[in-house]
């Protein structure tokens, strides 16, 4: 998990890197350029999705790779003049920034088809093409199950004192919060900082996170599902001692985050960049995603998670509106706990 930082408005210029995918040889979009995609999720899912959209519609596509927040704020920044054609996210809590700002042209209403409506915001000015699920991560050498807690806000109680890890700095955990917030409510959701403040150890990043329960240091952390399946499928040398928790159905805990796609208003390929979306939420980008070894959750045109996943309508996620979801608000209230 890489390091994130945190959602500010007044972010200097980032400093990106440039990865060309698809083919060198592929057909470039109108007027002989290609799409830039301002790209915060994770390089390995992307590449999968774009040399698909690329074979199939022979538009080349350049990324500059990201986090969430930076690349939000450098789009704000940079406003009309953003090279920006499409902006991808991990968490939703970006979307909403850049929509808020205006800088997002409405997507076309064959793409927002294919997504059902709880992935996307009613402006319909961005939607969601992938979702990760909350977990908490727990040693079994240390915890049973049925000592595990009935909610996520039960982390802030006394007895989980020592016991609990986290990154705040991570746009996913700020994700996360987001969730709190809009689902307890702000007094009930500041109580919970404040008690994870007391009884948390922080780390960088939600790796970082697992791989201190499996060696024992923490007896729990709260992560995203992907990276526990996703080192299972490898090694497992990260995970051998590690198993996984889903809170209950309707739980804040049970929180399913949203990865967004968006075409930038300022863009000058809109077509070309309303067809990229289009594809990503088409059978053909989701089964490139699902059958990826991201191993994060497909969202649109009815095509099932990897099969290594348990079915995303099981997780029993709270209904959240994606729109509610506040980086800036969030971020002012881990401030406030001092977990930032």
């Amino acid at each position: 998990m890489r390091r994130l930082t945190l959602l500010v408005t007044g972010l200097t210029a980032l400093s990106v890197s440039l990865t060309a995918c698809g083919s060198s040889g592929a057909s470039s979009a109108a007027g002989g350029g290609k799409l830039t995609v301002y790209n915060a999720q994770h390089e390995d899912l992307m590449k999968a999705v774009l040399d698909g959209f690329t074979k199939q519609t022979g538009i080349a596509v350049e990324v500059r790779n990201g986090e969430d927040p930076e690349m939000a704020n450098q789009i704000v920044q940079e406003g009309k003049a953003s090279p920006a054609d499409v902006f991808v996210t991990e968490n939703s809590p970006a979307m909403t920034l850049v929509d808020s700002k205006g800088d997002f042209a409405k997507l076309d209403q064959a793409t927002l088809d294919q997504v059902p409506a709880r992935y996307q915001p009613s402006t319909g000015t961005w939607t969601g093409f992938a979702a990760r699920a909350t977990v908490l991560a727990y040693n079994g050498g240390q915890l049973t199950k049925d000592r595990l807690p009935a909610s996520i806000l039960d982390l802030a109680q006394p007895q989980w004192k020592g016991k609990i890890g986290f990154s705040p700095s991570g746009a996913d955990f700020q994700a996360i919060v987001s969730a709190v917030v809009a689902t307890a409510g702000d007094q009930k959701a500041a109580a919970w900082l404040k008690g994870l403040k007391d009884n948390g150890k922080v780390y960088q990043g939600n790796s970082a996170v697992m791989q201190a329960v499996n060696n024992g240091e923490i007896a729990t952390g709260i992560i995203y599902h992907y990276y526990w399946y996703k080192d299972r499928a490898e090694s497992g040398a990260n995970s051998k001692n590690v198993e996984l928790y889903s809170f209950p159905a309707g739980d804040s805990g049970a929180f399913t985050s949203v990865s967004g796609a968006g075409v930038l208003a300022s863009s000058d390929q809109k077509p070309e960049a309303q067809q990229l979306v289009r594809y990503m939420t088409s059978k053909a980008g989701q089964e490139a995603l699902s059958g990826s070894t991201a191993l994060e959750y497909s969202v649109a045109s009815d095509v099932p998670a990897n099969p290594a996943l348990p079915p995303l309508a099981s997780l029993g996620a709270p209904a959240v509106q994606l729109a509610d979801l506040n980086g800036p608000r969030v971020i002012e209230m881990m401030q406030t706990a001092g977990l930032l």
